[in-house]
Protein backbone atom coordinates (compact mmCIF):
# COMPACT_ATOMS: atom_id res chain seq x y z
CA UNK A 1 0.00 0.00 0.00
CA UNK A 2 1.36 3.32 -1.24
CA UNK A 3 2.21 6.29 1.55
CA UNK A 4 -0.70 8.33 0.10
CA UNK A 5 -3.28 5.80 0.69
CA UNK A 6 -2.04 4.64 3.94
CA UNK A 7 -2.57 8.33 4.98
CA UNK A 8 -5.83 8.95 3.53
CA UNK A 9 -7.25 5.71 5.11
CA UNK A 10 -5.92 7.09 8.53
CA UNK A 11 -7.20 10.66 7.77
CA UNK A 12 -10.61 8.98 6.81
CA UNK A 13 -10.70 7.15 9.74
CA UNK A 14 -9.63 9.81 12.06
CA UNK A 15 -12.64 12.02 10.41
CA UNK A 16 -15.29 9.44 11.14
CA UNK A 17 -13.80 9.07 14.40
CA UNK A 18 -14.20 13.35 14.94
CA UNK A 19 -10.57 13.27 16.16
CA UNK A 20 -7.69 14.18 13.81
CA UNK A 21 -5.45 16.93 16.09
CA UNK A 22 -3.44 13.93 17.46
CA UNK A 23 -2.83 12.58 13.85
CA UNK A 24 0.97 13.23 12.34
CA UNK A 25 -0.20 14.54 8.87
CA UNK A 26 2.29 16.23 6.30
CA UNK A 27 1.23 18.38 3.87
CA UNK A 28 2.49 15.74 1.61
CA UNK A 29 0.52 13.18 3.73
CA UNK A 30 -2.75 15.64 2.42
CA UNK A 31 -1.81 16.29 -1.26
CA UNK A 32 -4.41 12.80 -1.64
CA UNK A 33 -6.01 14.14 -4.76
CA UNK A 34 -3.10 13.40 -6.57
CA UNK A 35 -1.84 10.71 -4.82
CA UNK A 36 0.50 12.86 -2.84
CA UNK A 37 2.24 14.68 -5.39
CA UNK A 38 0.02 17.79 -6.52
CA UNK A 39 -0.99 20.96 -4.51
CA UNK A 40 -2.68 20.60 -1.38
CA UNK A 41 -6.35 21.98 -2.18
CA UNK A 42 -9.63 21.17 -0.34
CA UNK A 43 -11.00 20.13 -3.35
CA UNK A 44 -8.76 17.40 -3.84
CA UNK A 45 -9.08 16.40 -0.50
CA UNK A 46 -13.21 15.82 -0.82
CA UNK A 47 -12.50 14.17 -3.58
CA UNK A 48 -10.02 11.59 -2.28
CA UNK A 49 -11.79 11.13 0.77
CA UNK A 50 -15.61 10.96 -1.08
CA UNK A 51 -17.33 12.93 1.22
CA UNK A 52 -17.69 16.82 2.03
CA UNK A 53 -15.31 18.02 4.71
CA UNK A 54 -15.97 21.70 4.59
CA UNK A 55 -14.02 24.88 3.59
CA UNK A 56 -10.77 25.72 5.19
CA UNK A 57 -10.19 22.38 5.88
CA UNK A 58 -6.21 22.31 4.98
CA UNK A 59 -4.20 24.80 6.61
CA UNK A 60 -1.34 26.53 4.10
CA UNK A 61 1.59 24.81 5.79
CA UNK A 62 -0.61 21.18 5.82
CA UNK A 63 -0.40 20.58 9.35
CA UNK A 64 -3.31 18.36 10.82
CA UNK A 65 -2.77 20.78 14.44
CA UNK A 66 -4.40 23.90 11.94
CA UNK A 67 -6.89 21.71 10.15
CA UNK A 68 -10.28 23.61 10.74
CA UNK A 69 -14.41 24.18 10.15
CA UNK A 70 -14.62 20.05 10.34
CA UNK A 71 -17.42 18.86 10.21
CA UNK A 72 -19.43 16.09 12.53
CA UNK A 73 -18.44 12.40 11.74
CA UNK A 74 -20.50 11.04 8.88
CA UNK A 75 -22.27 14.19 7.22
CA UNK A 76 -22.36 15.41 3.89
CA UNK A 77 -23.66 18.82 2.38
CA UNK A 78 -26.51 18.65 -0.30
CA UNK A 79 -29.02 21.02 -1.84
CA UNK A 80 -32.49 20.36 -0.23
CA UNK A 81 -35.26 19.99 -2.47
CA UNK A 82 -38.31 20.63 -0.53
CA UNK A 83 -38.20 21.55 2.94
CA UNK A 84 -36.65 19.22 5.39
CA UNK A 85 -37.29 19.19 8.94
CA UNK A 86 -34.38 18.01 11.92
CA UNK A 87 -34.47 14.25 12.02
CA UNK A 88 -35.91 13.44 8.89
CA UNK A 89 -35.10 10.54 6.88
CA UNK A 90 -33.62 11.58 3.42
CA UNK A 91 -33.00 10.43 -0.19
CA UNK A 92 -30.94 11.37 -2.84
CA UNK A 93 -32.20 12.54 -6.52
CA UNK A 94 -31.26 11.76 -9.20
CA UNK A 95 -30.04 15.61 -9.90
CA UNK A 96 -27.83 15.61 -6.75
CA UNK A 97 -30.56 17.51 -3.95
CA UNK A 98 -31.61 15.31 -1.42
CA UNK A 99 -35.32 15.34 -0.36
CA UNK A 100 -37.32 14.04 2.71
CA UNK A 101 -39.09 10.25 2.23
CA UNK A 102 -42.38 11.01 1.18
CA UNK A 103 -45.73 8.24 0.34
CA UNK A 104 -48.36 9.66 -1.76
CA UNK A 105 -52.27 7.98 -0.55
CA UNK A 106 -54.64 7.41 -3.32
CA UNK A 107 -57.80 6.56 -1.67
CA UNK A 108 -59.50 4.87 -4.77
CA UNK A 109 -59.80 1.02 -3.66
CA UNK A 110 -57.99 -1.53 -5.87
CA UNK A 111 -59.57 -5.55 -5.87
CA UNK A 112 -57.24 -8.23 -6.67
CA UNK A 113 -58.76 -11.65 -8.48
CA UNK A 114 -60.21 -13.94 -6.85
CA UNK A 115 -58.30 -17.13 -5.83
CA UNK A 116 -59.08 -20.70 -4.70
CA UNK A 117 -57.24 -22.02 -1.72
CA UNK A 118 -59.31 -25.25 -1.53
CA UNK A 119 -60.63 -26.71 -4.74
CA UNK A 120 -63.54 -28.83 -2.89
CA UNK A 121 -66.67 -27.73 -1.02
CA UNK A 122 -65.62 -25.57 1.92
CA UNK A 123 -67.51 -24.29 5.01
CA UNK A 124 -67.31 -22.98 8.46
CA UNK A 125 -64.32 -20.86 7.24
CA UNK A 126 -62.52 -17.90 9.11
CA UNK A 127 -59.17 -16.24 8.93
CA UNK A 128 -56.57 -14.72 11.12
CA UNK A 129 -52.95 -12.72 10.63
CA UNK A 130 -50.09 -13.65 11.69
CA UNK A 131 -47.98 -10.75 12.08
CA UNK A 132 -44.65 -12.47 13.57
CA UNK A 133 -44.79 -14.73 9.84
CA UNK A 134 -46.54 -12.09 7.66
CA UNK A 135 -48.62 -14.55 6.47
CA UNK A 136 -52.01 -14.95 6.23
CA UNK A 137 -53.78 -18.20 7.93
CA UNK A 138 -57.16 -20.04 7.02
CA UNK A 139 -58.84 -22.49 8.89
CA UNK A 140 -62.15 -24.27 7.18
CA UNK A 141 -63.97 -27.24 7.31
CA UNK A 142 -63.16 -29.37 4.27
CA UNK A 143 -66.63 -31.12 3.13
CA UNK A 144 -64.28 -32.82 0.46
CA UNK A 145 -62.42 -34.46 2.40
CA UNK A 146 -65.01 -35.90 5.33
CA UNK A 147 -65.40 -32.62 7.44
CA UNK A 148 -62.08 -32.64 8.40
CA UNK A 149 -60.82 -29.25 10.35
CA UNK A 150 -57.99 -28.00 7.79
CA UNK A 151 -55.85 -24.61 7.89
CA UNK A 152 -53.61 -23.02 5.02
CA UNK A 153 -51.28 -20.14 5.31
CA UNK A 154 -51.57 -17.84 2.72
CA UNK A 155 -48.60 -14.72 1.40
CA UNK A 156 -49.91 -11.83 -0.17
CA UNK A 157 -48.38 -10.46 -2.75
CA UNK A 158 -49.37 -7.24 -4.27
CA UNK A 159 -52.94 -7.60 -5.13
CA UNK A 160 -53.16 -11.45 -4.99
CA UNK A 161 -52.44 -14.23 -2.61
CA UNK A 162 -50.65 -17.79 -2.81
CA UNK A 163 -51.23 -20.41 -0.42
CA UNK A 164 -49.03 -23.53 0.70
CA UNK A 165 -50.27 -26.83 1.49
CA UNK A 166 -53.24 -27.88 3.61
CA UNK A 167 -52.60 -29.48 6.71
CA UNK A 168 -55.69 -31.50 8.76
CA UNK A 169 -55.68 -30.22 12.39
CA UNK A 170 -58.69 -32.79 12.85
CA UNK A 171 -59.62 -35.23 11.57
CA UNK A 172 -63.06 -35.41 12.64
CA UNK A 173 -65.83 -33.15 11.36
CA UNK A 174 -65.05 -29.67 12.40
CA UNK A 175 -67.77 -27.20 12.37
CA UNK A 176 -68.36 -23.24 13.53
CA UNK A 177 -64.39 -22.48 13.15
CA UNK A 178 -62.81 -19.57 14.08
CA UNK A 179 -59.34 -18.51 14.75
CA UNK A 180 -57.28 -15.55 16.19
CA UNK A 181 -53.75 -15.01 16.48
CA UNK A 182 -51.86 -14.74 19.93
CA UNK A 183 -49.13 -12.53 18.94
CA UNK A 184 -47.59 -12.94 22.88
CA UNK A 185 -46.69 -16.02 21.81
CA UNK A 186 -46.65 -15.67 17.73
CA UNK A 187 -49.23 -18.88 17.76
CA UNK A 188 -52.57 -19.38 15.91
CA UNK A 189 -55.40 -20.80 17.51
CA UNK A 190 -58.16 -22.35 16.02
CA UNK A 191 -61.18 -23.46 17.92
CA UNK A 192 -63.98 -25.30 16.47
CA UNK A 193 -66.76 -27.80 17.31
CA UNK A 194 -66.68 -31.54 16.94
CA UNK A 195 -69.44 -33.76 15.53
CA UNK A 196 -71.72 -31.70 17.88
CA UNK A 197 -70.59 -32.55 20.98
CA UNK A 198 -67.34 -31.10 21.98
CA UNK A 199 -65.69 -27.55 21.62
CA UNK A 200 -61.93 -27.52 20.99
CA UNK A 201 -59.22 -25.68 20.78
CA UNK A 202 -55.09 -26.46 19.16
CA UNK A 203 -52.41 -24.07 18.99
CA UNK A 204 -50.46 -23.81 15.66
CA UNK A 205 -46.96 -22.35 14.63
CA UNK A 206 -46.62 -21.27 10.89
CA UNK A 207 -43.11 -21.78 9.23
CA UNK A 208 -43.10 -20.75 5.68
CA UNK A 209 -46.22 -21.34 3.87
CA UNK A 210 -47.04 -24.04 6.50
CA UNK A 211 -48.33 -24.55 9.94
CA UNK A 212 -47.95 -27.33 12.18
CA UNK A 213 -49.76 -28.33 15.13
CA UNK A 214 -50.09 -29.24 18.83
CA UNK A 215 -52.46 -31.02 20.41
CA UNK A 216 -56.41 -30.37 20.17
CA UNK A 217 -57.52 -29.33 23.99
CA UNK A 218 -61.55 -29.52 24.94
CA UNK A 219 -62.76 -26.83 26.64
CA UNK A 220 -66.49 -27.23 26.64
CA UNK A 221 -68.88 -30.90 26.05
CA UNK A 222 -71.70 -29.26 24.18
CA UNK A 223 -73.16 -28.95 20.82
CA UNK A 224 -72.00 -25.41 20.78
CA UNK A 225 -72.51 -22.79 18.11
CA UNK A 226 -71.67 -19.39 17.03
CA UNK A 227 -67.29 -19.70 17.74
CA UNK A 228 -65.52 -16.56 18.05
CA UNK A 229 -61.82 -16.30 19.15
CA UNK A 230 -60.08 -13.11 20.24
CA UNK A 231 -56.78 -12.12 21.80
CA UNK A 232 -56.24 -10.00 24.42
CA UNK A 233 -53.33 -8.65 24.14
CA UNK A 234 -52.96 -7.06 27.60
CA UNK A 235 -53.09 -9.86 29.73
CA UNK A 236 -51.81 -12.30 26.88
CA UNK A 237 -55.01 -14.51 26.68
CA UNK A 238 -57.63 -15.97 24.10
CA UNK A 239 -61.15 -15.43 24.92
CA UNK A 240 -63.50 -18.06 23.10
CA UNK A 241 -67.53 -16.63 23.25
CA UNK A 242 -70.04 -18.79 22.07
CA UNK A 243 -73.43 -20.15 22.23
CA UNK A 244 -73.56 -23.02 25.12
CA UNK A 245 -75.22 -25.97 23.67
CA UNK A 246 -74.94 -27.80 26.55
CA UNK A 247 -76.44 -24.80 29.42
CA UNK A 248 -79.66 -23.82 26.85
CA UNK A 249 -77.26 -22.22 24.05
CA UNK A 250 -76.64 -18.93 27.17
CA UNK A 251 -73.50 -16.47 26.01
CA UNK A 252 -70.40 -18.07 26.85
CA UNK A 253 -67.07 -17.23 27.24
CA UNK A 254 -63.98 -18.78 28.51
CA UNK A 255 -59.99 -17.67 28.36
CA UNK A 256 -57.04 -19.86 27.43
CA UNK A 257 -53.58 -19.53 28.27
CA UNK A 258 -51.12 -20.61 25.49
CA UNK A 259 -47.89 -21.98 26.65
CA UNK A 260 -45.33 -23.36 23.51
CA UNK A 261 -47.85 -25.51 21.37
CA UNK A 262 -50.36 -25.99 23.89
CA UNK A 263 -53.45 -24.31 25.33
CA UNK A 264 -54.93 -24.42 29.09
CA UNK A 265 -58.67 -23.18 29.89
CA UNK A 266 -59.81 -21.64 33.23
CA UNK A 267 -63.49 -21.92 34.31
CA UNK A 268 -66.49 -20.55 31.79
CA UNK A 269 -68.77 -17.61 32.64
CA UNK A 270 -72.02 -17.17 31.16
CA UNK A 271 -72.55 -13.37 29.79
CA UNK A 272 -75.97 -13.88 28.89
CA UNK A 273 -78.47 -16.07 30.76
CA UNK A 274 -80.42 -15.98 27.17
CA UNK A 275 -79.85 -17.55 23.80
CA UNK A 276 -77.63 -16.27 22.01
CA UNK A 277 -76.62 -16.53 17.96
CA UNK A 278 -74.45 -14.72 15.48
CA UNK A 279 -71.65 -14.29 18.83
CA UNK A 280 -68.99 -11.84 17.44
CA UNK A 281 -66.11 -10.94 19.71
CA UNK A 282 -63.20 -8.16 19.60
CA UNK A 283 -60.59 -6.78 22.14
CA UNK A 284 -60.66 -3.10 22.84
CA UNK A 285 -57.09 -2.15 23.09
CA UNK A 286 -57.57 1.21 24.40
CA UNK A 287 -59.65 -0.11 27.45
CA UNK A 288 -58.29 -3.27 27.42
CA UNK A 289 -61.95 -4.79 27.40
CA UNK A 290 -63.24 -7.80 25.62
CA UNK A 291 -66.30 -6.72 23.56
CA UNK A 292 -68.80 -9.03 22.69
CA UNK A 293 -72.12 -8.29 20.26
CA UNK A 294 -74.61 -10.63 19.77
CA UNK A 295 -78.64 -11.25 18.62
CA UNK A 296 -81.01 -12.05 22.25
CA UNK A 297 -83.10 -14.36 21.21
CA UNK A 298 -84.31 -13.53 24.98
CA UNK A 299 -85.01 -9.87 24.60
CA UNK A 300 -86.97 -9.72 21.28
CA UNK A 301 -83.63 -10.90 18.87
CA UNK A 302 -82.12 -7.16 19.64
CA UNK A 303 -78.77 -6.63 19.07
CA UNK A 304 -76.62 -6.59 22.02
CA UNK A 305 -73.08 -6.07 23.26
CA UNK A 306 -71.71 -6.83 26.47
CA UNK A 307 -68.27 -5.98 27.91
CA UNK A 308 -65.99 -8.76 29.71
CA UNK A 309 -62.96 -7.96 32.00
CA UNK A 310 -60.36 -10.67 31.73
CA UNK A 311 -58.54 -11.46 35.21
CA UNK A 312 -56.09 -14.24 35.70
CA UNK A 313 -58.06 -17.57 33.69
CA UNK A 314 -61.19 -16.13 34.03
CA UNK A 315 -63.21 -13.33 32.61
CA UNK A 316 -66.26 -11.18 34.19
CA UNK A 317 -68.99 -8.96 32.75
CA UNK A 318 -71.47 -6.21 33.75
CA UNK A 319 -75.27 -5.43 32.41
CA UNK A 320 -75.48 -5.88 28.81
CA UNK A 321 -76.15 -3.23 26.43
CA UNK A 322 -78.56 -2.94 23.30
CA UNK A 323 -77.33 -1.80 20.46
CA UNK A 324 -80.33 -2.07 17.81
CA UNK A 325 -83.42 -2.87 19.30
CA UNK A 326 -84.71 -4.87 16.68
CA UNK A 327 -84.06 -8.45 14.97
CA UNK A 328 -79.96 -8.68 13.65
CA UNK A 329 -78.28 -10.94 11.77
CA UNK A 330 -75.14 -11.68 10.68
CA UNK A 331 -73.20 -9.37 13.68
CA UNK A 332 -69.56 -8.95 13.23
CA UNK A 333 -67.52 -6.06 14.94
CA UNK A 334 -64.02 -5.07 15.33
CA UNK A 335 -61.76 -2.52 17.43
CA UNK A 336 -60.47 0.65 15.27
CA UNK A 337 -57.53 1.80 17.14
CA UNK A 338 -57.12 4.79 15.88
CA UNK A 339 -60.01 6.34 17.33
CA UNK A 340 -60.80 4.26 20.57
CA UNK A 341 -63.72 2.63 19.36
CA UNK A 342 -65.85 -1.03 18.37
CA UNK A 343 -67.60 -0.69 15.59
CA UNK A 344 -70.98 -3.19 14.80
CA UNK A 345 -72.29 -4.54 11.83
CA UNK A 346 -75.30 -6.58 11.10
CA UNK A 347 -78.33 -7.32 8.59
CA UNK A 348 -81.08 -5.92 9.51
CA UNK A 349 -84.26 -8.05 9.41
CA UNK A 350 -86.76 -6.00 9.27
CA UNK A 351 -88.07 -2.78 7.09
CA UNK A 352 -85.62 -1.61 5.92
CA UNK A 353 -83.61 -4.62 5.17
CA UNK A 354 -80.10 -2.63 4.93
CA UNK A 355 -76.93 -3.27 5.87
CA UNK A 356 -76.00 -1.08 9.03
CA UNK A 357 -73.52 -0.01 11.66
CA UNK A 358 -72.75 1.81 14.67
CA UNK A 359 -70.07 2.90 16.78
CA UNK A 360 -69.34 1.88 20.37
CA UNK A 361 -67.20 4.02 23.25
CA UNK A 362 -66.49 1.36 26.09
CA UNK A 363 -66.19 2.81 29.42
CA UNK A 364 -65.23 0.85 32.32
CA UNK A 365 -66.78 -2.13 32.08
CA UNK A 366 -70.53 -0.67 29.84
CA UNK A 367 -70.89 0.32 26.04
CA UNK A 368 -72.67 3.39 24.65
CA UNK A 369 -73.42 3.68 21.00
CA UNK A 370 -73.57 6.75 18.75
CA UNK A 371 -75.92 7.26 16.02
CA UNK A 372 -76.48 4.42 13.58
CA UNK A 373 -75.71 3.88 10.29
CA UNK A 374 -76.59 2.70 6.89
CA UNK A 375 -73.71 1.12 4.47
CA UNK A 376 -76.35 -0.84 2.27
CA UNK A 377 -79.66 0.26 1.57
CA UNK A 378 -80.45 -2.78 0.15
CA UNK A 379 -81.07 -6.26 1.91
CA UNK A 380 -77.50 -8.23 2.48
CA UNK A 381 -76.13 -11.39 3.99
CA UNK A 382 -72.54 -12.54 5.17
CA UNK A 383 -71.68 -9.64 6.49
CA UNK A 384 -67.66 -8.98 7.64
CA UNK A 385 -65.78 -6.55 9.00
CA UNK A 386 -62.04 -6.00 9.53
CA UNK A 387 -59.66 -2.84 10.70
CA UNK A 388 -56.72 -1.31 8.18
CA UNK A 389 -54.29 0.43 10.79
CA UNK A 390 -52.72 1.56 7.45
CA UNK A 391 -55.37 3.53 6.51
CA UNK A 392 -56.98 4.36 10.17
CA UNK A 393 -60.68 2.53 8.29
CA UNK A 394 -63.00 -0.02 8.84
CA UNK A 395 -63.66 -2.29 5.42
CA UNK A 396 -66.52 -4.02 5.38
CA UNK A 397 -66.95 -7.42 2.92
CA UNK A 398 -70.47 -8.64 2.29
CA UNK A 399 -73.15 -9.75 -0.29
CA UNK A 400 -75.85 -8.01 -1.72
CA UNK A 401 -78.00 -10.13 -4.79
CA UNK A 402 -75.52 -12.70 -5.37
CA UNK A 403 -72.72 -9.87 -5.59
CA UNK A 404 -69.32 -9.70 -3.27
CA UNK A 405 -68.65 -6.26 -2.14
CA UNK A 406 -66.22 -4.18 -0.34
CA UNK A 407 -66.88 -0.97 1.67
CA UNK A 408 -64.56 1.50 3.51
CA UNK A 409 -65.82 3.56 6.22
CA UNK A 410 -64.27 6.22 8.14
CA UNK A 411 -65.09 6.85 12.15
CA UNK A 412 -65.37 10.25 13.63
CA UNK A 413 -66.37 10.21 16.98
CA UNK A 414 -69.21 7.87 17.43
CA UNK A 415 -70.48 8.35 13.76
CA UNK A 416 -68.97 6.50 10.91
CA UNK A 417 -69.52 7.41 7.08
CA UNK A 418 -69.35 5.29 4.01
CA UNK A 419 -67.33 5.61 0.74
CA UNK A 420 -68.86 4.30 -2.40
CA UNK A 421 -68.90 0.29 -2.13
CA UNK A 422 -66.40 -2.09 -4.57
CA UNK A 423 -67.68 -5.53 -6.49
CA UNK A 424 -65.06 -7.86 -6.31
CA UNK A 425 -67.03 -10.52 -7.87
CA UNK A 426 -70.43 -11.96 -8.91
CA UNK A 427 -71.68 -15.29 -7.41
CA UNK A 428 -73.27 -17.26 -4.34
CA UNK A 429 -71.31 -16.59 -1.77
CA UNK A 430 -71.47 -17.71 1.99
CA UNK A 431 -69.15 -17.64 5.52
CA UNK A 432 -67.16 -14.62 3.71
CA UNK A 433 -64.88 -13.65 6.77
CA UNK A 434 -62.07 -11.28 6.67
CA UNK A 435 -58.43 -10.08 8.25
CA UNK A 436 -56.16 -7.61 7.73
CA UNK A 437 -52.39 -7.80 6.45
CA UNK A 438 -50.27 -5.41 8.32
CA UNK A 439 -47.19 -5.94 6.48
CA UNK A 440 -48.95 -5.73 2.67
CA UNK A 441 -51.58 -3.30 3.94
CA UNK A 442 -54.10 -5.72 2.42
CA UNK A 443 -57.10 -7.00 3.10
CA UNK A 444 -57.63 -10.66 2.92
CA UNK A 445 -61.42 -11.88 2.83
CA UNK A 446 -62.24 -15.34 2.27
CA UNK A 447 -65.60 -16.83 1.53
CA UNK A 448 -67.59 -19.68 0.35
CA UNK A 449 -67.76 -19.63 -3.66
CA UNK A 450 -71.53 -21.23 -4.47
CA UNK A 451 -71.15 -20.14 -7.84
CA UNK A 452 -67.68 -22.14 -8.03
CA UNK A 453 -68.59 -25.54 -6.15
CA UNK A 454 -68.48 -23.93 -2.92
CA UNK A 455 -65.05 -23.72 -3.19
CA UNK A 456 -62.75 -21.83 -0.66
CA UNK A 457 -61.80 -18.68 -1.93
CA UNK A 458 -60.24 -15.54 -1.20
CA UNK A 459 -59.60 -12.41 -2.65
CA UNK A 460 -56.88 -9.26 -1.96
CA UNK A 461 -58.71 -5.76 -0.92
CA UNK A 462 -56.64 -2.14 -0.74
CA UNK A 463 -58.98 0.17 0.74
CA UNK A 464 -56.16 2.42 -0.32
CA UNK A 465 -52.42 2.60 -2.24
CA UNK A 466 -49.73 4.45 -1.69
CA UNK A 467 -46.56 5.42 -3.28
CA UNK A 468 -43.07 6.42 -2.31
CA UNK A 469 -40.02 8.28 -3.53
CA UNK A 470 -37.64 5.99 -1.78
CA UNK A 471 -36.47 2.98 -3.43
CA UNK A 472 -33.94 0.65 -2.05
CA UNK A 473 -31.25 2.08 -3.57
CA UNK A 474 -31.54 6.28 -2.93
CA UNK A 475 -32.03 6.11 1.19
CA UNK A 476 -28.47 8.29 2.18
CA UNK A 477 -29.51 9.58 5.78
CA UNK A 478 -30.77 11.46 8.27
CA UNK A 479 -31.11 15.62 7.92
CA UNK A 480 -28.95 16.82 10.68
CA UNK A 481 -31.15 20.17 11.10
CA UNK A 482 -34.54 22.06 9.52
CA UNK A 483 -33.89 23.58 6.14
CA UNK A 484 -35.98 25.34 3.60
CA UNK A 485 -36.11 24.59 -0.13
CA UNK A 486 -32.71 25.06 -1.91
CA UNK A 487 -30.83 25.63 1.28
CA UNK A 488 -27.21 23.99 1.81
CA UNK A 489 -28.26 20.85 4.07
CA UNK A 490 -26.23 18.48 6.52
CA UNK A 491 -27.10 15.26 6.04
CA UNK A 492 -25.90 12.77 8.44
CA UNK A 493 -24.75 9.66 6.49
CA UNK A 494 -23.44 6.41 7.25
CA UNK A 495 -21.14 6.16 10.41
CA UNK A 496 -22.68 9.04 12.22
CA UNK A 497 -25.48 8.87 14.98
CA UNK A 498 -28.59 10.65 14.90
CA UNK A 499 -29.62 12.25 18.03
CA UNK A 500 -33.44 13.52 16.79
CA UNK A 501 -35.63 10.57 16.73
CA UNK A 502 -38.09 9.46 19.81
CA UNK A 503 -39.87 6.40 20.61
CA UNK A 504 -36.65 4.04 19.15
CA UNK A 505 -36.10 0.32 20.89
CA UNK A 506 -32.71 0.63 21.70
CA UNK A 507 -30.40 -2.17 20.29
CA UNK A 508 -32.80 -3.19 17.43
CA UNK A 509 -32.34 -2.51 13.96
CA UNK A 510 -34.75 0.08 12.23
CA UNK A 511 -36.29 0.49 8.88
CA UNK A 512 -37.50 3.23 6.94
CA UNK A 513 -41.01 3.19 5.91
CA UNK A 514 -42.73 4.08 2.87
CA UNK A 515 -43.70 7.54 5.18
CA UNK A 516 -40.21 8.30 5.84
CA UNK A 517 -40.90 6.93 10.01
CA UNK A 518 -38.63 4.11 11.38
CA UNK A 519 -40.13 1.08 12.76
CA UNK A 520 -38.41 -2.14 13.89
CA UNK A 521 -40.52 -3.94 10.55
CA UNK A 522 -39.08 -3.73 7.22
CA UNK A 523 -41.57 -2.43 4.69
CA UNK A 524 -41.97 -2.50 1.27
CA UNK A 525 -39.58 -1.37 0.08
CA UNK A 526 -37.18 -3.31 2.58
CA UNK A 527 -35.08 -0.36 3.61
CA UNK A 528 -32.25 -0.92 6.21
CA UNK A 529 -31.83 2.68 8.22
CA UNK A 530 -29.62 1.73 11.08
CA UNK A 531 -28.90 0.51 14.53
CA UNK A 532 -31.06 2.62 17.96
CA UNK A 533 -28.15 3.35 20.78
CA UNK A 534 -31.35 4.42 22.20
CA UNK A 535 -35.00 5.67 22.08
CA UNK A 536 -33.61 9.30 20.63
CA UNK A 537 -30.34 8.03 19.16
CA UNK A 538 -29.78 5.96 15.79
CA UNK A 539 -26.19 4.85 14.28
CA UNK A 540 -27.16 5.69 10.39
CA UNK A 541 -26.75 2.66 8.56
CA UNK A 542 -24.98 0.70 11.34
Amino acid sequence: MSKSRANAETLRTALVAGDVTNANFTGADLELGKGGTGASTAGAARTALGVVIGTDVLAPNGSAANLTNLPASGTAEFVASGVLANGDTVIINANGTVSVVAETINTTPVVGTPVVFEAANSNYISVAYDSNSKKIVVAYQDIGNSQYGTAIVGQVSGNTISFGTAVVYNSVSSAWTSVAFDSSNNKIVITWNQSGSYSRAIVGTVSGTSISFGSPVIYSTGSDTHLSAVFDSTNNKIVIAYSDGNNNNYGTAIVGTVSGTDISFGGATVFKTETVIWVAATYDSTNNRVVISYRDFGNNDYGTSSVGTVSGTGISFANAVVFKSARVDNVETTFDSSNGKVVIVWASQTNPKYGLAIVGTVSNTSISFGSMATFKNAAVTDVNITYDSKASKVVISYVQSNVGKMIVGTVAGTNISFASDTTFASGSFTRMESAYDSQNEKVVAVYRNGSNSSYGTSVVFASQTSATNMTTENYIGVSDGAYSNAATATIQIIGSIDDAQTGLTAGKSHYVQKNGSLSTSPNTPSVFAGTAVSATKLIIKG
